[in-house]
């Protein structure tokens, strides 16, 4: 496993670059990345093929090398960067901006992932989970409620330990794994702005807080058929399963660590203050911070730190718990978030060129989009292409029969299409590093892909042809 220091090879890199302040304006930015060349988006597709191919040529090379692969990805993006910015524009001017706010961005992340992560590793969930299909059926059904009220991350981390105990004993798992990623990392956080960032970026920028609830005809629709499909599943491979399952006494479920509960809940809490309550701005030279996420942030730290003082150690043992599967995903993803940089800075400039016009247009834009980039970014992309195509503000669009139209369009593909593949949602390589970790045999990245396309894309033209053609 790599160590958590080479995260630190990063920091001078950018820190020397951007040394100096950001004076260009948003317009500014926007025109230069209009003439931006094609293959600024290289250093993304590389961290992509690495992810995908890597672990299919040399699997314990990857293990112990992903971090080195991630950090080259990152330098090489700056040095792009460097390489298609105008003369005599200088680098901090065009990139300081976007690239102060990206690392902002990817500490909340982690901080958010990491707090969820340590405080459902203390909660330890007893009783008669078989890991029979209704069993399982349950646990995704509760699962894909969930996930609205407490977010993907955070009803992903509490379920997937449970989920894995109950179906150790299986030698047919990892489709279980697969449903719960599509399900409850993704599909089952569209009801309100809680369940999934791209929705919570656009309560802030005006959209009610109830309106999500107009997405729940499309979230019932692919969240029953899958249901359904895993269930049919599910209950075939059980007449071909080979392992033994354990000798169980019919018990009541029960939950140890109980303070955990009230910990997840107020992580829960921190992030809806932290879009409830402005508390001004901190300015920096290259950009401000809002003390609300400031304070938002320190209180998950806060309340990570709450969980390991006051978890006895033997409820964590019991999970196996450790630091691994969160130091993957943090290396991993500070290149990810980094190369995108340059890529969603075109998405932003020329997405008005793409020429979608369409709801339908809009789903599958930016559902394919999210599936490989961050699917915040891409959703206020798409709502900033929205709103010029119809010359309206976010209320006014809300407001319209065809606006309020692209905004269900835009926000289900964000959303649903997350699920595409394990990079499309943060929680996705969460689930997949714990259940590899617990000795379950993922597919890779492609074999992912294969079950995404031949499950999920069949729905998704279904949601399309009733919801948005």
């Amino acid at each position: 496993m790599t160590s958590p220091r080479n995260a630190r090879f990063f920091l001078p890199i950018w820190l020397v670059a951007l040394t100096g302040a950001a004076h260009a304006s948003a317009a500014d930015t926007a025109a230069h990345a209009r003439h931006f060349p094609l293959w600024v988006v290289v250093p993304f597709l590389g961290i992509l093929i690495s992810i995908a191919v890597f672990p299919l040529i040399n699997a314990r090379w990857w293990e112990h090398n992903y971090g080195k692969v991630s950090v080259f990805w990152l330098g090489t993006t700056f040095v792009i960067m460097l390489l298609a910015r105008p003369a005599g524009v200088p680098f901090a001017d065009l990139f300081g901006g976007t690239i102060f706010h990206t690392y902002a961005e990817y500490i909340s992340f982690i901080i958010l992932l990491g707090s969820l992560f340590v405080i459902t590793g203390g909660i330890v969930i007893r009783g008669s989970l078989s890991g029979r299909p209704v069993t399982n059926l349950a646990i995704l059904g509760i699962g894909t409620v969930l996930a609205s009220f407490i977010g993907t991350t955070g009803a992903a981390m509490l379920l997937i330990r449970p989920l894995i105990k109950s179906i150790r004993w299986r030698q047919q798992q990892r489709h279980i794994i697969i449903f719960f990623i599509f399900l409850v990392c993704n599909i089952g956080g569209s009801l309100t702005p809680i369940g999934d960032p791209p929705l919570f970026i656009g309560f802030l920028r005006g959209v009610p807080f109830e309106w999500t609830f107009a997405l729940t005809p499309a979230w019932a629709l692919a969240s029953g058929l899958l249901l359904a499909v895993f269930y049919l599943l599910d209950r075939h491979l059980m007449k071909r399963e080979t392992g033994v399952p354990p000798d169980m006494e019919q018990k009541g479920i029960r939950i140890e660590g109980l303070v955990n509960i009230v910990l997840l809940a107020g992580v829960v809490g921190s992030v809806l203050f932290s879009g409830l309550v402005k508390m001004g701005e901190i300015h920096l030279g290259l950009g401000a911070l809002e003390i609300q996420n400031i304070v938002r942030d320190a209180v998950m730290l806060a309340l990570a730190g709450a969980s390991l003082a006051l978890t006895p150690r033997l409820l964590r043992a019991e999970n196996n718990f450790n630091y691994a599967p969160i130091i993957e995903v943090a290396l991993l993803f500070v290149g990810i978030f980094t190369t995108m940089i340059p890529a969603l800075m075109v998405l932003n400039a020329r997405g008005a060129e793409l020429g979608i016009d369409s709801a339908s247009k809009f789903f599958w834009a930016t559902g394919i989009l999210s599936s490989f980039l961050d699917n915040t970014p891409t959703y206020m992309s798409f709502l900033e292409t929205a709103c010029g195509l119809l010359g309206m503000t976010v209320t006014e669009l809300l407001q319209s029969p065809q606006g309020a139209l692209f905004l269900k369009a835009i926000s289900v593909g964000a959303v649903f299409m997350g699920a595409n593949t394990y990079i499309g949602n943060g929680p996705n390589f969460m689930v997949k590093a714990i259940a590899e970790q617990e000795k379950i045999r993922m597919p890779s990245f492609f074999g992912y892909m294969a079950w995404s396309v031949s499950i999920l894309i069949p729905i998704f033209v279904l949601v399309d042809v009733i919801f948005f053609l």
